[in-house]
């Protein structure tokens, strides 16, 4: 019997999913994780009667846990299917994508590859920077779990899923490495291209140049000149 929620999520959700869940089903256990040994803690038969939710999470959920969940699981994932993989604000920003989004999938063992749920677009105003972008993909993710909350508490059944498709190019840390490693021969627009996406030092990456053994870092800073 469908009776737990696993939420799989950031602090800021687990203080305050669980509400808007039992306000849905007041008879429904809602267990807050966050790193991938709270989910192999779990307990076999709870997982049995449980629905996993990941909520902008890099937890990648292991088959074994997948397999053993009596009621599915569904991620939400801060970009477009156009976008599946690692730091989708980032790769769209650098590919001066106009439009971007959110999606609400079935989770699977592979990342980000599971049967579309629902999606929201949006525009990208000109000028926004990263974080502003992943700003706004956290709103239209926010509203998905609004829209959803209720089934996902009281429908046992497995959420109706879209004909969309994810891409079939998949951004990883590697590429994202990759995109910070700098030639020496670079051409200006795209060094400076590269900093203004790549330049916030998010994940601990930042463009990169290597000279003759030394190591000299760019980043974009406050005033928006290149720096070293």
């Amino acid at each position: 019997m469908f009776d737990t929620i696993i939420l799989l999520s950031g602090a800021a959700e687990h203080s305050t999913f669980p509400a808007v869940f039992r306000g849905h089903n007041p008879l429904l256990s809602v267990i807050p994780v966050g790193t991938s040994a709270e989910l192999e803690a779990l307990n076999p038969d709870l997982l049995r009667r449980a629905r996993l939710i990941g909520f902008v999470t890099p937890v990648i959920v292991p088959e074994t846990i997948l397999t053993r969940l009596g009621y599915g699981a569904v991620n939400f994932h801060p970009g477009p299917p156009g976008y599946p993989g690692w730091a989708p604000a980032h790769f769209a920003l650098y590919n001066r994508e106009t439009e971007f989004g959110a999606t609400a999938h079935v989770m699977t063992e592979q990342v980000d590859a599971g049967p579309i749920i629902d999606v929201a677009l949006f525009p990208v105003p000109a000028g926004t920077s990263v974080l502003a972008l992943e700003g706004m993909a956290y709103a239209r993710l926010a509203q998905l779990f609004w829209r959803m909350a209720k089934s996902l508490a009281t429908d046992p059944e497995p959420p109706r899923t879209l004909s969309l498709q994810w891409s079939s190019r998949k951004y990883s840390r590697r590429a994202y490495r990759t995109m910070c490693d700098i030639p020496l021969d670079i051409p200006k627009d795209e060094l400076q291209r590269r900093i203004e996406v790549f330049g916030g030092n998010h994940f601990g990456m930042s463009p990169t140049i290597n000279l003759h053994g030394v190591e000299f870092r760019a980043v974009m800073p406050p005033g928006g000149q290149t720096a070293a």
